[in-house]
C-alpha cells in the first residue's frame, strides 16, 4: 500500500460532493456531448479521489486491515462499473465481468510491471526485487486467473465457458480464501518478503488524525456512491463510443480496467522512479489478485439477481496471452534482477494484448 499523506488532497475533498451533486443534476437526462465529456472527466476524478481517501483511512486502521479496506474500496468501484453496464447493456454484456478481470490481470502483470521495470533498469541499469514475495504473488495471479477464467472454457457440466452454480461458487471461495491469505502472507507472517531491496528507506507518512479518518471515510462512501452513479449515467455513451471507434464490445472491459487502475500506475511508476521497484511489482501483482480474488466472488453473488448468463471462460486467444504471461512472468521473476530486455518483453505482451483486444 503507498504511502499517504495526512493532510487531505484539496481535489480530493472537492471531487466527491460535486460529482454527487452532478450525478443529481444529470441523472435521467439526455446530455449535450461536452457535458457527456465533463461527466467522464469527473467519473476519473472521482476513481482518483475515492482511492486516496481509501489509502487515508486504510493507514488509519493499519495492516492488514488497510490493504483489505482499500482493495474493498478498489473493487466497489470495479463491480459497480460492471454490474451498472451489464444491467443496462444487451446479451453482448454476459462476458462484460471476464473481460474485464482478463484485462486487468494483462495490464497490471505486463503493462505496469514493465513499466516499473523499465523505469528502473533506465535509471540503475538493473531493477533488483525479493523473487520469494514476487514469486509467490505472481503465483497466486497465475492460479486465479486459471480457476476463474480459464477452467470454465473446459468444464463439460455446462455449456462452454460458462460455470455451474456449484462451480462458480467453488471457484468464488477459493479466489477469496487465496486472496485472505496473501494479504496475511504480505502484511504479517512474511512482510520481510514484500519489502525493497534497493532504493531509499521507506517513507512513513504522517498518520491521519481520528478526524481526517472519519472525514476520509465520508468523503470515501460519497466518492463510491458517486462513482458507481456517474458510470450508469455514462454506460450508454462508454458502450457508443467504443462502438463509434469499431471496437469490438469487450473492449469495453479495457475502458473499465485502465479506469480503476489508473492510481495504481502513477504510484508504481513513482516507486520505480526512486528505485523501489519491489514495491511497484507489489502494488501491480497485488492489483491483479485483488481483481480476481475480490471481483470474481462479489460478480458470483450478483450473478443470483442478474438476468441473462454469465460468461467466464477466455477464448483460445486470452488463454495463449495468459499462459505467455505466466511463462514470461516465471522467467523474470526467479533471478530476483531484470534488465531493460525484461521490461520489453511485458511491454510487448501488453501490448499485443491491446491491439487484439481491439482487432481480434
Amino acid at each position: 500500500m503507498p504511502a499517504v499523506g495526512a493532510s487531505l488532497n484539496r481535489s480530493a475533498v472537492v471531487l466527491p460532493p460535486l460529482a454527487l451533486g452532478v450525478l443529481a443534476a444529470v441523472w435521467g437526462r439526455n446530455l449535450p456531448i461536452p457535458v457527456e465529456v465533463a461527466v467522464v472527466a469527473l467519473l476519473a476524478g472521482s476513481v482518483l479521489a475515492a482511492v486516496h481517501h481509501a489509502e487515508v483511512v486504510a493507514h488509519r486502521v493499519g495492516e492488514p486491515f488497510g490493504s483489505l479496506i482499500l482493495a474493498v474500496a478498489v473493487t466497489v468501484i470495479e463491480v459497480g462499473l460492471i454490474i451498472t453496464l451489464m444491467v443496462s447493456g444487451g446479451p453482448g454484456t454476459a462476458t462484460l465481468a471476464r473481460d474485464t478481470v482478463f484485462a486487468a490481470v494483462m495490464i497490471t502483470c505486463n503493462g505496469i510491471a514493465g513499466l516499473s521495470l523499465l523505469v528502473t533498469a533506465l535509471r540503475s541499469h538493473v531493477a533488483v526485487f525479493n523473487p520469494e514475495g514476487t514469486g509467490a504473488a505472481l503465483a497466486a495471479v497465475i492460479t486465479l486467473a486459471t480457476l476463474s477464467m480459464v477452467l470454465p472454457t473446459f468444464t463439460t457440466s455446462a455449456p462452454a465457458p460458462q460455470f455451474t452454480g456449484p462451480q462458480l461458487a467453488f471457484a468464488a471461495v477459493a479466489s477469496l480464501t487465496l486472496y485472505a491469505l496473501f494479504v496475511v502472507v504480505q502484511n504479517v507472517r512474511h512482510r520481510e518478503y514484500f519489502l525493497p531491496v534497493t532504493g531509499p528507506p521507506e517513507e512513513h507518512a504522517e498518520f491521519p488524525s481520528r478526524r481526517q479518518a472519519i472525514t476520509s471515510l465520508v468523503l470515501l462512501v460519497v466518492a463510491l456512491i458517486s462513482v458507481v452513479g456517474l458510470a450508469k449515467v455514462e454506460s450508454g455513451t462508454i458502450e457508443a463510443g467504443v462502438a463509434r471507434f469499431g471496437l469490438p464490445h469487450s473492449f469495453v472491459g479495457v475502458v473499465i480496467a485502465v479506469l480503476i487502475l489508473l492510481p495504481e500506475t502513477l504510484a508504481a511508476i513513482r516507486n520505480a522512479r526512486r528505485d523501489r521497484v519491489q514495491i511497484s511489482l507489489n502494488l501491480a501483482l497485488g492489483s491483479a489478485i485483488a481483481s480476481i480474488g475480490l471481483t470474481i466472488p462479489a460478480i458470483a453473488v450478483a450473478s443470483i439477481w442478474l438476468s441473462g448468463p454469465l460468461i467466464l471462460g477466455l477464448g483460445a486467444t486470452q488463454i495463449v496471452l495468459l499462459a505467455l504471461t505466466a511463462g514470461v512472468g516465471v522467467l523474470t521473476v526467479m533471478p530476483g534482477r531484470a534488465t531493460l530486455l525484461q521490461a520489453a518483453v511485458h511491454l510487448s505482451i501488453c501490448a499485443a494484448f491491446l491491439f487484439l483486444a481491439a482487432s481480434p
